[in-house]
């Protein structure tokens, strides 16, 4: 209203609000996703409250996104994190390096989907509500085994208290009405405190991204590494190495659950083996870390870990 002489929205045309839109991308300078979300406001405001047609928007100037390449940890770096986490924060960080997953997928695994023998873990509904297969570096077995036999004490516990955990529809329970009861349903890394839902039965979510995030953030300031690293650095640390090495940018993107190979691309604008013209060091997870100790080694056999190999994967 204030960029159109306060005049009412209902008085607006389209090519009034095209020009708001735009004006924000070149006048304002601002940000592509705060353009997208004053554009699905207006959307909102005009179908839902005002209902009236907006008309076609496709003529607007989009704002600029900027290209921002992804922050790569070094071993030795990701190693001074670690050492800084407590678990379970410390074991999410190991699975995101050493699986490459993202924070929220890491968070919401079920036991069902870690399987230590086949070193393999299943993503069900990652982003874009896709299901995919990554495979567990060596050093997450002994760690995760040893969380899960103390993870089944709590479950156990939580059954006496008839706690169960959430997230489970409710046409796959009217077909298996015992699956929030059985073992494999249950949280990975549930969270510490419990909710009541609206039919009044006490539940156990996940652990929070922003435990896990405040955590990582902290140990990141604590380590000294000026990188502006997050959760997410973990998941770059893994594709990125795995290039390098020599692995097949098509394997790495299903891995990774990308559904466009230009976002798998990126990383090959950060690997030194494309930037420096040489081959890299090789990264590994190495070592055990159930009680606190986390190694991850540097193999300088001019191989990296490839895939299937006796690296990280």
């Amino acid at each position: 209203m204030l960029a159109n002489d306060t005049r009412h929205p209902s008085e607006l045309t389209t090519a009034d609000v095209r020009r708001f839109l735009s004006s924000l991308a070149v006048d304002a300078g601002v940000a592509a996703s705060t353009q997208n979300q004053a554009l699905a406001a207006l959307k909102f405001l005009y179908d839902r409250v005002l209902e009236l047609p907006i008309g076609d928007l496709s003529a607007l100037t989009p704002a600029r996104r900027p290209r921002r390449l992804p922050v790569v940890l070094t071993p030795a770096e990701v190693r001074a994190v670690f050492e800084k986490l407590e678990l379970p924060v410390r074991l999410c960080g190991m699975l995101m390096y050493g699986s490459g997953l993202r924070v929220s997928e890491c968070l919401s695994l079920r036991v069902k989907d870690i399987d230590t023998t086949r070193r393999e873990i299943t993503v069900v509904g990652g982003k874009g509500d896709k299901d995919r297969r990554t495979p567990m570096a060596i050093s997450c077995v002994t760690p995760l085994d040893a969380w899960l036999a103390a993870r089944r004490t709590e479950f156990e516990a939580d059954t006496r208290l008839r706690i169960v955990p959430t997230a489970i529809s409710a046409s796959l329970l009217r077909k298996y009405p015992a699956l929030e009861t059985a073992w494999g349903w249950q949280y990975v890394f549930p969270a510490s405190r419990t909710l009541i839902d609206r039919g009044g039965r006490r539940r156990r979510h996940h652990l929070h991204e922003s435990v896990v995030q405040r955590a990582f953030a902290t140990a990141v300031r604590r380590s000294g590494i000026a990188k502006r690293a997050t959760c997410h650095s973990l998941r770059h640390s893994f594709a990125t190495p795995l290039l390098e090495s020599g692995s097949d940018i098509r394997t790495v993107q299903e891995l990774l659950g990308h559904t466009d190979l230009r976002t798998t691309m990126i990383y090959t604008h950060v690997s030194a083996t494309g930037v420096l013209g040489e081959e890299s060091w090789g990264w590994v997870v190495e070592g055990g870390a159930a009680g606190g100790g986390v190694g991850i080694g540097v193999r300088g056999d001019g191989g990296g870990a490839r895939l299937g190999g006796k690296g990280r994967c």
